[in-house]
């Protein structure tokens, strides 16, 4: 039986590890950069559940003994200035660190996963919600109306 619990700071390692995963998969990251990046999203992660700037949940095989942790998602809140798309709020909407195990996909477990990310937003009245997709994953989020933006990136080119 699959049950979808509330991600507590206790489970940081663990989202950590399906984040570092999530990137694994995609195939564009170095391991040391992963490991480097896990190191400091760990205590990061931990800090931001404790402060309510991270709501997460986690979707377990309760089958399995002890229950294998086999999904999971967040929903970052960002202060972001009145927008046009959003022009009374002072908040904004990150989803991330959406993961399923291999073993566990098309069974409709990332849909249910962006879609309580999203019924939380309601709930904190955030209307605006951005997230960074893979090219495989580009189909769930498309189906609850998510479209590509003209979103540009800098990254500085020295190393920390």
């Amino acid at each position: 039986m699959l049950e979808t619990r509330p991600a507590t700071a206790n489970d940081a390692a663990l989202i950590t590890a399906h984040r570092k995963a999530m990137f694994l998969a995609m195939g564009r990251t170095r391991e040391s950069v992963l490991e480097s990046m896990s190191a400091n999203f760990t205590p990061w992660v931990t800090r931001m559940i404790i402060e309510g700037k991270y709501t997460g949940w986690i979707t377990e095989d309760s089958s399995q003994t002890p229950p294998r942790p086999i999904a999971s998602a967040g929903l970052m809140v960002l202060d972001w200035p009145p927008h046009p798309l959003d022009p009374t709020s002072e908040h904004r909407g990150y989803m991330l660190n959406v993961f399923v195990d291999p073993d566990y996909r098309k069974r409709g477990l990332a849909h249910s996963l962006v879609d309580r990310c999203l019924a939380e937003a309601r709930r904190r009245r955030i209307r605006v919600i951005a997230l960074h997709s893979s090219d495989a994953a580009r189909p769930i989020y498309e189906i609850f109306g998510f479209r590509a933006t003209n979103e540009m990136f800098y990254v500085d080119q020295e190393e920390a």
